[in-house]
């Protein structure tokens, strides 16, 4: 079978591809994963779009109103960023964690959200940053919320003919992070559970806490109501605990070859704990 591959030169043009094309049309950012899953005919593309010479994709910005990181930007550009590693560690650790120095070397941050893979490192920590991401398609521009762009496995909020072209994240004000990864398989990297804590401190209160967990379940997952607990009030070793079991028995974990649910939701209790320590002033 015959593929077109198209080459843009910006934005609009690429668009103006993808709407084209219909449903056999593939958007190509750094390929790592579209590769391995057109080789084991997971999908059978007509027509391929790369970003890879679109002007504007490729900037880490930050500034007043936050993080701005363009869609092309290679994960390996994001782990090692100083400005990334100072004000928002949790990210520069995910992306750190992504396969091997040569894969983050190619892979870029929007086409790892954007193929949607519930084991992916970056979403969690992503998401516990409350990060967001622009996207641009013939109709227009959106903002999505992080919380809202996963749909589900290798599903997300876009659009036919829309393109991720920027992820933004908060102004760090004060805030602590951290990422923690499990593997249960020796053989690849891919976790069986991960953890993103996000936390900010009034002295020795906390003022906002935020928790995701990745790879346990279809979507990267918050749950609001354990959040809440640690709202005014001091991560003692007890709080800390109660908010890492309401995680485990709050959480719809799968099972596959990583782990059982059962396992699951014991390896987040105990990451989750873990994570909080790290971001808590208390246990410093």
């Amino acid at each position: 079978m015959t593929v077109e591959f198209l080459r843009p030169k910006d934005i609009a043009e690429a668009c103006q591809a993808l709407a084209a094309g219909g449903a056999e049309t593939r958007v190509v950012a750094g390929g790592t994963a579209l590769s391995i899953m057109i080789r084991h005919g997971l999908t059978r593309p007509e027509r391929l779009v790369s970003l890879d010479d679109v002007a504007g994709l490729r900037h880490i910005s930050q500034a007043e109103d936050g993080l701005r990181i363009g869609a092309m930007v290679r994960l390996r550009d994001v782990e090692l960023h100083p400005g990334i590693r100072r004000a928002y560690p949790a990210l520069a650790l995910a992306c750190g964690e992504v396969g091997n120095v040569r894969v983050r070397n190619q892979a870029t941050l929007g086409g790892n959200l954007a193929e949607a893979d519930y084991a992916a490192d970056p979403p969690p920590a992503l998401f516990a940053l409350n990060a967001s991401v622009r996207t641009t398609s013939p109709d227009g521009g959106r903002t999505i919320p992080l919380g809202q762009f996963f749909r589900g496995v290798l599903s997300t909020d876009l659009r036919p003919s829309e393109i991720l072209v920027e992820i933004v994240v908060p102004p760090p004000a004060g805030l602590r992070s951290t990422f923690l990864k499990f593997r249960s398989r020796s053989s690849e990297d891919r976790p069986c559970v991960a953890v993103a804590a996000a936390a900010r401190f009034d002295g020795d209160r906390c003022a906002d806490l935020r928790v995701a967990v990745g790879a346990a379940c279809e979507t990267p997952l918050r749950l609001a109501p354990a959040e809440a607990k640690a709202e005014g009030r001091r991560l003692t070793a007890e709080l800390i605990d109660e908010i890492a079991s309401d995680y485990a028995e709050g959480i719809d974990p799968i099972d596959d070859l990583r782990g059982s649910a059962w396992y699951r939701r014991e390896i987040t209790r105990v990451f989750i704990a873990r994570a909080l320590r790290e971001v808590s002033p208390d246990h410093r």
